[in-house]
């Protein structure tokens, strides 16, 4: 193993999650040998959440740093170069920048719901859904409020595709990151025509230099070349100077394009859940939706084909928030629990809850929900006076809070527009515990939840993949990469909730949706 790592026969790919950097290095046949990772969490500042560029950076390198000190403990290898290198990070957000390359306002990540009239106004000009957290909903929103930086932008990008950008020198992005960006043509594989022409019109008025044109990064597609690691990118990333130049580097991707290939749901009809602090589904189409439904975005895969997505902001923050209570618990009564058995039994105790959660009902919003139309959170739980009032219950009352919004918005896609899937894939740390999060999430989804063993790999494995495809691209599509060579033999563990149980969730979804003013009251009166 030494010899083919310090040969570079290998690929790394490195992930920008919401709460956690991961590197990953695969082998020439998509195997895991070594990782590293740094933990962080975004701010909240000026009413903006955010991670500094210094944040940004360090995190990087101290990701990359465990990496290398991973090689060097397995394997007693000095890493200096690799055959390719993928950078993916979470979607959305803003990163504006001038001409000279500076930074103009802090990095307005996903999470930020403060783009309501922009994303209204965009999504009626278009005809097409725009969701609160896309980059032209966060520039569109800057228009609107007239904000001064906005006649200097020259560039504008995704947390990937700002990383790419500072290594490479190339202002290019992956389909799948664009199409969080501004809406794409699926026929084109680029960004819309007809909408491109329509916001130069829409903003013709204001006088800027710039068409929008002009600084969107250049879209690509799986497979294709998107320049080589830099002497400069090379020490930004390394400072040990290990690390040569010359690296070839795939297209930059989102979280969901690498949540795709990661659970190899990339053909027409497959499909995948992740559910960590944020949860999203995402289906792809054979056909395209009949009306335009705030809930559902429409991106792409990493080649291109549409894919219905349902996203929602919050997911599991609430869950640990309650594991840690119960930590604090266990402490003071002089009970040591580590953290794997904490979760693990609070999951498995949900599953003797009743399939209604018997009367315990609430909300986990600890941030904006625009799917059930929210701009801001307050985590509430609320109950019948009659209620079973059990830790099962209310365990399992959380597992359906993480995931209740997330059905909101599925019911339309399945149940109103007739989408339809074949297999549907689970990653993330939701799934973690054996059984628990499929059999919660198969009764939200009403259909059979497959986790593969790579689930738990997650989207830095999944761009590791996307930087080996580079080098195949030429002889198969992605689809039968991943099926042919990556996922070849793998079956997965599929679980399918019982009938009761749909019904469970589908009981406890009318007590959700009825107590959707509740929330809206906490947020008017807890500030």
């Amino acid at each position: 193993m030494k010899q083919i790592i310090e040969s570079g026969k290998t690929a790394i790919g490195i992930e920008f999650g919401s709460t956690r950097i991961k590197a990953v290095m695969v082998d020439l046949d998509g195997k895991p040998i070594a990782e590293g990772g740094h933990g962080w969490e975004n701010q909240y500042e000026n009413g903006v959440w955010t991670y500094s560029l210094d944040m940004i950076w360090d995190g990087l390198r101290d990701a990359y740093a465990g990496l290398v000190e991973d090689v060097k403990q397995k394997y007693g290898a000095t890493l200096k170069t690799t055959s390719a290198i993928g950078f993916s990070a979470m979607m959305h957000g803003y990163m504006a920048f001038d001409k000279d390359e500076n930074l103009l306002v802090p990095f307005r990540t996903w999470r930020n719901t403060i783009t309501e009239q922009a994303a209204a106004e965009l999504t009626k000009e278009f005809g097409f859904n725009i969701p609160q957290r896309w980059s032209i909903a966060h520039l569109h929103q800057a228009v609107l409020n007239k904000e001064s930086h906005v006649g200097d932008i020259t560039f504008f990008t995704t947390l990937a595709g700002y990383i790419h950008w500072m290594l490479t020198g190339e202002k290019v992005l992956g389909i799948g990151d664009a199409s969080g960006m501004f809406p794409i043509d699926s026929r084109t594989r680029n960004y819309n025509e007809e909408y491109l022409d329509k916001y130069d019109a829409l903003i013709s008025g204001y006088g800027f230099d710039w068409k929008i044109r002009d600084i969107l990064p250049k879209v690509l597609v799986a497979g294709e070349a998107a320049g080589t690691l830099t002497p400069e990118g090379a020490a930004k990333l390394d400072p040990t100077g290990n690390l040569e130049a010359g690296i070839p580097l795939c297209p930059p991707e989102g979280d969901a394009g690498t949540g795709m290939v990661a659970t190899n749901s990339v053909a027409v009809r497959t499909g995948n859940v992740s559910a960590g602090t944020s949860v999203f589904a995402m289906v792809v189409m054979e056909h395209a939706l009949k009306e335009v439904h705030e809930e559902i975005d429409v991106v792409t895969t990493p080649v291109g084909d549409d894919v219905a997505m349902v996203h929602c902001n919050n997911c599991t923050s609430d869950i640990n928030a309650w594991a840690e209570i119960f930590r604090q618990f266990a402490e003071k009564i002089g009970a040591d629990i580590d953290t794997n058995k904490l979760y693990t039994t609070l999951f498995n105790v949900a599953l003797e809850g009743a399939p209604d959660c018997g009367g315990v009902n609430g909300f986990n919003y600890f941030s904006g929900e625009p799917v059930t139309g929210f701009d801001e959170g307050r985590p509430v739980v609320v109950r019948n006076i009659n209620a079973d009032f059990s830790l099962a219950n209310f365990m399992r009352h959380n597992l359906y809070a993480a995931v209740s919004t997330l059905k909101y918005g599925l019911d339309i896609l399945i149940k109103d527009e007739g989408i339809e899937f074949d297999k549907l894939y689970g990653h993330g740390g939701y799934f973690k515990t054996k059984e628990v999060g499929q059999r919660i999430m198969s009764a939200a989804t009403g259909g059979p939840i497959t986790v593969m063993e790579t689930a738990g790999e997650g989207g830095a494995w999944g761009i590791a993949i996307l930087a080996l495809f580079l080098e195949r691209s030429k002889d198969m599509s992605l689809s039968e990469y991943l099926n042919d060579i990556i996922f070849a033999g793998q079956e997965g563990v599929t679980v399918t909730a019982s009938p009761e149980e749909v019904a469970g969730f589908d009981e406890y979804m009318k007590v959700f949706t009825g107590i959707l003013p509740v929330e809206k009251e906490a947020i008017n009166n807890l500030k």
